[in-house]
This record gives C-alpha cells, sequence and structure tokens, in this order.
C-alpha cells in the first residue's frame, strides 16, 4: 500500500470517527435543551448554557494540548518543532473556543421547533383543525440570489470554473427558505456575509481550492457562490436544509461542509 492510499485510509477512519461523536452530541444536545426547557429555561438562556459548556469542553482540549510534550529523548530541534505546532494547534483551538462561547444561539428555538414538527406528524389532525392554508408566497429567483452571491470575494469559482453550473445546490438550498423569510432574502443574504466575514475567509483559507484538505478531492463546495446560501441555511434552517439534502444529493457533500464550518448545529451521522 502507498503512502499517498495509507494516508487517506487513515483519513477517512478519523472522519467516520468524527462524525460518530458529532452524530452523538446532536442527540445530546436535543435532550439537554428539552430538560432546560421543561424547567421553564428560555430559548436564549438555554443557548448560553450549551454554549458555554461546549466552549468549555474545547478549552479543555486546549489545555490539554498545551501540557503535551515531545516525545522522551527528542533532540532539540524536533522539540523546537514540536512545541511551535502545539502552540499553534492551541492557538487555534482558543479561538474556536471564543467562537463557540460567542456566536452559537438559536440551537434550542431550531430543537422546538423541530420537537414541535415530529409531534405534529406523529399523531393525526383532526378534521375541525384544519384550517384553509393562505396562498404561498412567491418565490425566490434563483437567478437573483445567484447574482447577489457572486458580488462577494468569497465567490472564487468563476461561472466557466463551476462544479454544478444547472445550480441543483443552489435550488435545494433556496427551497428550504420559508414563506416569511422570502421578502428581504437577498439583504438577509448580504448581512449574513457581512457577519460572518472572517469566519468565511478562515474556511476559505483552511479548506478552498488549494488547500491541502481540498488536495484529497473533498470539500468541494467551498468557493461555489452559491455555498453562501447553502450556509446561511445551514445557520437560520439546517433541519430543513438536511432534510431536503438528503432527498435530492450527495450528503458527503454537507457533511463536509458541515465540519469545514463548524456550524451552530450539526445533524451529519
Amino acid at each position: 500500500m502507498s503512502t499517498e492510499q495509507h494516508d487517506a485510509d487513515a483519513y477517512g477512519q478519523e472522519l467516520a470517527r468524527i462524525s460518530h461523536h458529532q452524530g452523538e452530541a446532536t442527540a445530546a444536545r436535543f435532550t439537554v435543551f428539552q430538560a432546560l426547557a421543561a424547567f421553564g429555561i428560555a430559548d436564549e438562556q438555554a443557548d448560553d448554557i450549551v454554549s458555554k459548556l461546549e466552549a468549555g469542553a474545547v478549552a479543555g482540549a486546549h489545555t490539554w494540548i498545551s501540557e503535551s510534550s515531545a516525545p522522551h529523548g527528542s533532540e532539540g530541534h524536533f522539540e523546537d518543532g514540536w512545541f511551535a505546532g502545539v502552540r499553534g494547534v492551541a492557538s487555534y483551538l482558543l479561538r474556536i473556543a471564543d467562537t463557540t462561547a460567542a456566536a452559537q444561539r438559536g440551537r434550542a428555538a431550531s430543537r422546538a421547533l423541530l420537537l414541535t414538527h415530529l409531534r405534529k406528524h406523529a399523531s393525526p389532525i383532526p378534521e375541525e383543525a384544519l384550517v384553509e392554508e393562505p396562498p404561498p408566497a412567491a418565490a425566490l429567483d434563483a437567478k437573483d440570489v445567484l447574482a447577489a452571491a457572486e458580488q462577494f470575494p468569497w465567490a472564487l469559482a468563476a461561472s466557466s470554473e463551476r462544479h454544478w453550473p444547472d445550480g441543483a445546490f443552489l435550488d435545494v438550498a433556496l427551497s428550504t427558505v420559508r414563506t416569511a423569510e422570502r421578502d428581504g432574502y437577498i439583504e438577509r443574504l448580504e448581512a449574513f456575509v457581512e457577519q460572518h466575514r472572517a469566519r468565511l475567509e478562515e474556511l476559505l483559507r483552511a479548506y478552498g481550492p488549494v488547500s491541502r484538505p481540498a488536495s484529497h478531492g473533498r470539500y468541494a463546495l467551498i468557493g461555489q457562490p452559491e455555498t453562501l446560501v447553502i450556509l446561511e441555511r445551514m445557520e437560520t434552517n439546517p433541519f430543513g436544509l438536511r432534510g431536503q439534502w438528503e432527498k435530492e444529493l450527495e450528503v458527503i457533500l454537507l457533511d463536509d461542509l458541515e465540519f469545514a464550518w463548524g456550524p451552530r448545529i450539526r445533524l451529519s451521522r
């Protein structure tokens, strides 16, 4: 077996283990939010509690990494490289802890919406409870949304270099924009990019087309303009996005994007 093949296999095994932990963490958060709601804890306070717990877990990893030592008996230049790497990883973990504590909001509300949805579909609705649905709002114009996304420097891929010119990924993402969100959606997208500008730049640097992870053939969505819409939906309506994605597209592409973005809620199994 070649070194490249061995590295790819090891990386795949790591991804599988990470996905397992992410799936269990998602289920655990669901339970915690339910328990907090049962005790009358508001969504915002529940988000704050869970975010602090998760930030503390990352900070614990920072401490563990910072206290690690080079193998006993290592040469001086090896130890210097070891500790330089440790400092780099520890600093990155600290930034993740800061972001986790400050930016992870809206998850409790998403859990409550999902639970309501599940309960609604678990029991029949009496005929007398049925009411006529209002007419649906006009659908979003994908061309207008894509044109707006193309204006941002993060969207590197030119139209002739895009992987999916048929717009399937954009269509799936836009299908999860709720009726109440359609008016002013382009302005919402612009605000999202402005709010997460530094995070987007870091995502592009770490996982973009010229990065080492991308050389393995993964993270192909990063750099595509429609991915800005996918990320906005990942933050705003994660359950709807994954549910629709699983019906129509390859899930591995969404899993990769979730892992790289590190959103407020990961649904990959």
